[in-house]
């Protein structure tokens, strides 16, 4: 397949250290600018040399005149891309959309490790969107123009943060969300219909928020169960998990984790 320009945001670690990269993937309707405001300079901190890539047809990566043709295999090849030119065999971490590339570019090649934030349950999106057209009717014209003010802001803390979140907050994170593939939405849709190939053996945590209205964390578990992941519910937090005003009680759980699972990270991760 033929690589394309794949932008990518890179915080170096603030000190020398050892710990392998974190590499993140954004969800649907998003962009790396997502990351950037909390939890690369949260991990950067922590030691991490820390990467966010747009995949195609988002935020400044090639493709975005013809974003409705790529899939998620596209988005896969671009996590292949970009993780091949790190130094090292990197930490992915996916949110939402994001973890079902980081599953399907590890059935294929390596990492130390992985975390799923907000996981696409193994069935695939169609539950989820069912139920939020019958509870909040107006969501889907509104997030296909993000930055529609004030009620737009509304709208989307209604499914996608937590009440806690501030308006304000929302409003200024609008520019960084745009439209999504259609081929992407429909791959989500008909998920349960693949058929997976081999899940190597590698430590995965799997984190969700407790006022998710997307993915409820009762789902959690069958994202766990087939990577033998622990599993971790963050209190009053919504499904955007970096963003939400609730972040750094997911992003403390994600440095304890990491902590527990890498020799060498418990003092960066104390800092």
């Amino acid at each position: 397949m033929t690589s394309r320009r794949i932008h990518t945001l890179h915080r170096p670690a603030a000190s020398q250290t050892s710990l392998p990269p974190l590499l993140f993937v954004h969800g649907a309707y998003a962009t790396a600018r997502c990351w950037d405001e909390y939890f690369l300079p949260y991990f950067n901190h922590r030691g991490f040399d820390c990467h966010a890539l747009d995949l195609s047809g988002h935020g400044d990566s090639e493709g975005r005149e013809r974003l409705d043709r790529f899939g998620i295999d596209d988005y896969v090849e671009d996590l292949r891309q970009v993780a091949q030119e790190l130094p090292a065999p990197a930490i992915v971490i996916g949110h939402s959309m994001g973890t079902v590339v980081v599953e399907r570019f590890l059935e294929q090649s390596a990492a130390c490790a992985a975390i799923l934030l907000a996981p696409v349950p193994p069935g695939g999106i169609l539950g989820a969107s069912m139920k939020i057209a019958l509870t909040q009717p107006a969501f889907f014209s509104e997030q296909l123009h993000p930055a529609g003010g004030e009620q737009s802001a509304r709208t989307m803390r209604g499914v996608y943060y937590s009440r806690e979140t501030e308006i304000d907050d929302l409003m200024r994170f609008a520019g960084w969300f745009q439209s999504e593939s259609r081929r992407a939405i429909l791959d989500l849709s008909l998920l349960g219909m693949r058929i997976g190939r081999r899940r190597p053996a590698l430590p995965v945590l799997v984190v969700g928020g407790e006022a998710d209205a997307v993915f409820p964390p009762a789902l959690l578990g069958l994202t766990a169960l087939r990577w033998k992941a622990e599993a971790a519910v963050i209190p009053a937090a919504g499904h955007t998990l970096m963003l939400d005003a609730h972040w750094q009680a997911a992003a403390d759980n994600m440095a304890d984790w990491l902590a527990r699972m890498l020799p060498g990270a418990t003092a960066q991760a104390r800092d």
